[in-house]
């Protein structure tokens, strides 16, 4: 069974920064790619970030490219996505996503999470 829990999110000044973290279990981490999506109060669930299974590509949202950065410990079962410059429109709840699907593209995981984690809150004040 796929467990997906994230950690780090909380409150901070625009401008400042936070890192989350997911940790996965229940399947080899290294075989899927993973993503990062956001829902904001009243808005619709959106993807964020994306990473491949080794690493080796990203995927960002036009929102966040060059603010977020979005990376992967293969041997700690754990995705990163790195927070910078936040803005008041960051505020959201942040879901940890993936796929069935092993190996799977960026765009698969950007369009078919399977999996999502319980989210986490960051709110940034003005």
């Amino acid at each position: 069974q796929v467990q997906l829990v994230e950690s780090g999110g909380g409150l901070v000044q625009a401008g400042g920064s936070l890192t989350l973290s997911c940790a996965a279990s229940g399947r080899t981490f290294s075989r899927y790619s993973m993503g990062w999506f956001r829902q904001a109060p009243g808005k619709e669930r959106e993807f964020v970030a994306g990473i491949t299974w080794g690493g080796g590509s990203t995927d960002y949202a036009g929102s966040v490219k060059g603010r977020f950065t979005i990376s992967r410990d293969n041997a700690k079962n754990t995705t990163y996505l790195q927070m910078n410059s936040l803005k008041p429109e960051d505020t959201a709840v942040y879901y940890c996503g993936t796929t069935q699907r092993p190996y799977s593209t960026l765009l698969w995981t950007r369009n078919h999470p399977d999996y999502w984690g319980p989210g986490t809150q960051v709110t940034v004040s003005s």
